[in-house]
């Protein structure tokens, strides 16, 4: 993955800087290849403490971070090239979306901000052995170049026995720990322990209010394995005591209603995740298809199930808007249209053109 990181970045930088944590491969040969100074940095399960000697390698103006498995398309390379001859010199930090995961179409499903390029001078300093984050301030820059994470490794569970070793020393978490610890607890299948974490988390009152967010959504999930039904709607419903009610969670109860057959109460939220604006310049991470085409599926089928067909056809049309080739809506724009031409479907009162019905949609699959 170095190679294709490096390519795409190279042309974009004045110096290349590779910290070696031990690697057994072409990892030091690739990086030569493209000129870069290369520096061992023996891994002392610190992820922060990796990053910061790396910083201070570095000897130009500003300095910007990729992960091996990292890349800038040709459009961001391109906004990339735009914001090094735009960018004033009072910014101390630049932010970047951070397209953590693509549709089949390659379009961005989840997305973050990160403070992407720093100024040197500042020497900002990176905090946290495991999910380390870099702890900046002043005038910030909320850019348009996106940076995507294209992940193929094999499964790890390096950053769990990080955090067991530290447990089993009997070392006191930061609120941002128990977080980090939750998710990986949840991410390998230990679901009550998670629960644990994730609440203990939140009941600190010191999270960033995005990570509380996450953490109701990620407590949900884990109750959802757990078949606790109780506690699903209970942590969807407290991610609204730390911001305005967001539209990744208004999908959720959707969903939860859906799933119980309460179409009307589900046709309420799915709409409301579509509805509801994104915070501007959130540093959040948001899933892009809870708030598009994915309420817009499950109003479809939750049309489908009160037999308003056009309605239904009208939300599914609207998926489709996001993801044309998608299998499950063109199985359902047959289902409908075939419902609609033979006149299965009943006139509604409601006027399916109005903007109130073109704002909204559901799924059938």
């Amino acid at each position: 993955m170095l190679e294709r990181c490096l390519s795409s970045a190279a042309p974009l930088v004045e110096e290349i800087i590779i910290v070696d944590t031990g690697s057994v491969d072409r990892t030091k040969e690739i990086a030569l290849d493209f000129g870069a100074a290369v520096y061992d940095f023996e891994w002392i399960d610190d992820f922060a403490a990796a990053r910061n000697f790396a910083f201070s390698k570095a000897t130009k103006e500003y300095i910007m971070w990729l992960d091996a498995d990292d890349i800038l398309r040709t459009e961001d390379a391109q906004r990339l090239q735009e914001l090094k001859q735009s960018l004033k010199p009072h910014y101390n930090t630049v932010t970047m979306p951070y397209h953590l995961g693509l549709d089949a179409s390659g379009k961005p499903t989840t997305i973050l901000r990160r403070n992407r390029l720093v100024k040197r001078s500042c020497n900002f300093k990176w905090v946290g052995a495991v999910h380390e984050y870099l702890e900046v301030y002043g005038p910030v820059n909320h850019s348009d170049v996106c940076i995507t994470h294209s992940k193929h490794k094999s499964y790890t569970d390096r950053n769990l026995r990080i955090y067991r070793a530290r447990q089993a020393k009997g070392e006191t978490f930061s609120p941002r720990d128990l977080y980090y610890f939750a998710n990986e607890l949840r991410d390998h299948r230990v679901y009550e322990e998670a629960c644990e974490f994730y609440n203990r988390f939140l009941d600190t009152g010191l999270g960033w209010m995005e990570d509380n967010i996450q953490a109701c959504l990620k407590l949900a999930d884990c109750y959802q394995q757990l078949n606790d039904s109780s506690m699903v709607f209970h942590s969807l419903c407290r991610t609204f005591l730390y911001d305005r009610p967001r539209g990744e969670s208004c999908y959720r109860l959707g969903e939860y209603f859906l799933q119980r057959n309460q179409i009307d109460q589900a046709i309420y939220w799915f709409n409301l995740a579509i509805l509801l604006p994104v915070p501007k310049d959130s540093m959040g991470l948001r899933n892009e298809a809870m708030t598009t085409w994915m309420p817009h599926l499950q109003l479809a089928v939750c049309y489908a199930r009160k037999q308003q067909y056009s309605l239904g056809n009208l939300h599914n049309e609207r998926a489709l808007e996001y993801l044309p080739d998608h299998p499950s809506m063109l199985h359902n724009r047959r289902y409908f249209q075939s419902l609609l031409a033979t006149g299965a479907a009943e006139e509604q009162a409601e006027d399916c053109s109005s903007p109130k019905a073109a704002e909204t949609g559901n799924p059938l699959e």
